[in-house]
């Protein structure tokens, strides 16, 4: 199978088992006519392919990557790593049904040094260019070279602590190129070459993307969600959009419902002057829906209205990552949300009524869920909280404190319920949150890869939470300026985003009125059957 391209208005097709569930949807969505960047994907067989050593694939990988690379020039106007006029493009991965954060991802490929002075003289910005070739850097000594990533979010927290910045938003073009040299050094020093070649950047990262899908989270997640027939992920190559331009530029996630609740108002996660990253892998706070339509309305405005067009297209509620550039908006990504057993019984009710689904639809929907014993859960009592966050997975946890997956796991096994507290939980913490009742982060927003994952797993979540500060190396906390230390109990509201000490008592109740309404269609078929 040769690659697919995808543009706005004119996509080629492919199922999510060749091209992965990503590209498939993207392409559907490009069909609409929706603003997307071009892309073209590898699809998974030739990744497996790769894995096994097949010297066919081998050559057809290398001409696959030329013929997209062509494919983007052209439909950008752009050369790839170009001195300048340079395309930079985003390594994706895919597979077959949705993995969030578990695959990696390197964006601003073909950021070369020669590329980075080529940004500088179409753009202007310095401090731009610079924020990408760092960027790369950093991704790419991760993903690529396998570097531990520690060293280089030192360098990254000293320079900031340098300059009494707040986040390296803050940093300007002389910090930043700075910083590249800095991530340079580290690479070279770790004895790795870093090539200044676009084309073996690409094919670098390619095959590095390939090879994320046997990653021990990977393969963990597999494992938990019962998806280990999936046989690899597929490659999507697409030119970059940069969210960290300028002021008028951002990047951000949205559901068009609450995935946590199912009420229907969507929920927006945004951060102007950065890029994807940095909203989902949890390391930021980020704007709301509020701050968003405040900011740019116009831009806000059409980016709900696409949300609904593709909920009313994929009859589904969706979650879609978007970039604003230069306050252009560009959807990168769209997917069936993952959300928790109580707003999939909303959402399918809902839909019913809204006419988006048939009652037999609903009920195929709902199939996977034990409704008999689904209820909401609330504390008992309501006293004070110690601090607040954001509700980011629906439902309440009481728990004691665990600092990492280890002793998350160890605790749970000894029969306690566990609340996992981090700084900001990353993908790898998912068989931590497996075993937790619940998570606590200092950091993070309601759309990043823990707080889906949580979700999915119907785990109670509030992230962001003002006054938590997590020593996770020792096992211990503050909330506030009081101590917690490993074991002792804590309480955690994932609606509200209130945080107690100690343990709460837990009252549930059962969404009486939807469940009947269940019945009813569940009764229905029987009677038209009874009736033809």
């Amino acid at each position: 199978m040769s690659i697919v391209r995808i543009k706005t208005g004119a996509s080629e097709g492919g199922s999510p088992e060749t091209i992965g569930a990503k590209a498939a949807t993207l392409a559907r969505v490009a069909g609409f006519g929706l603003p997307v960047p071009p892309a073209f994907v590898l699809p998974i067989d030739l990744g497996a392919a790769l894995m096994q050593g097949d010297k066919d694939a081998e050559r057809t990988f290398a001409k696959d990557l030329e013929e997209g690379i062509a494919f983007l020039e052209e439909e950008t106007g752009q050369r790839f790593g170009h001195r300048r006029h340079p395309l930079l493009v985003s390594v994706r991965s895919g597979a077959a049904r949705s993995m969030p954060g578990m695959l990696d991802t390197v964006l601003d490929v073909g950021c070369t040094s020669e590329a980075t002075r080529g940004l500088i003289r179409t753009t202007g910005n310095p401090r731009f260019a610079f924020d990408c070739r760092r960027r790369f850097l950093e991704a790419y000594a991760k993903t690529v070279l396998a570097l531990d990533p520690a060293p280089f979010r030192e360098k990254h927290d000293e320079l900031i602590d340098e300059a009494s910045a707040a986040s390296d938003r803050d940093l300007d073009s002389e910090a930043l190129e700075r910083l590249s040299f800095l991530y340079e050094d580290l690479i070279t020093g770790a004895g790795e070459d870093l090539s200044d070649d676009p084309m073996e950047q690409l094919t670098s990262a390619a095959r590095a993307v390939y090879r994320s899908f046997e990653s021990d989270r990977a393969s963990t997640y597999r494992r938990l969600q019962g998806y280990e027939d999936l046989k690899g992920s597929a490659v999507m190559v697409q030119a970059m959009v940069f969210g960290n331009r300028g002021t008028n530029s951002a990047s951000g996630v949205a559901f068009s419902r609450d995935p946590s609740t199912g009420a229907p108002s969507p929920v927006i996660d945004v951060l102007f002057e950065a890029q994807g990253e940095d909203v989902v892998s949890g390391r930021a706070r980020p704007l709301t829906e509020i701050e968003l339509a405040s900011a740019v309305p116009k831009v806000a405005a059409e980016l709900h209205n696409h949300l609904r067009e593709l909920e009313r297209d994929f009859r589904d509620v969706q979650d879609v990552e978007f970039t604003i550039e230069d306050g252009r908006l560009w959807i990168l990504q769209a997917r069936a949300a993952k959300r928790t057993a109580r707003a999939a019984l909303k959402i399918a009710v809902d839909f019913v009524h809204e006419g988006l689904c048939t009652p037999e639809e609903a009920l195929q929907r709902l199939s996977s869920l034990d409704l008999r014993h689904l209820a909401v859960a609330r504390f008992a009592a309501h006293p004070a909280p110690v601090a607040r966050g954001v509700g980011a997975a629906g439902g309440v946890a009481v728990g004691r404190a665990a600092f990492d997956t280890a002793s998350a796991e160890r605790l749970a096994a000894s029969g306690d319920s566990v609340v996992l507290v981090r700084p900001d939980i990353d993908t790898s913490d998912v068989a931590g949150l497996a075993a937790a009742a619940g998570a606590l982060t200092a950091m993070g927003g309601r759309t990043a890869h823990a707080s889906l994952i949580a979700r999915q797993m119907s785990k109670a979540c509030v992230v962001s939470c003002a006054g938590l500060v997590v020593d996770a190396a020792a096992h211990r906390a503050e909330i506030v300026g009081v101590p917690l230390n490993e074991g002792d109990w804590i309480s955690v509201d994932g609606d509200t985003g209130e945080v107690f000490l100690g343990q709460l008592e837990i009252a549930t109740e059962r969404p009486e009125t939807m469940l009947a309404e269940i019945e009813t269609w569940r009764k229905e078929p029987v009677r038209r059957g009874a009736a033809e």
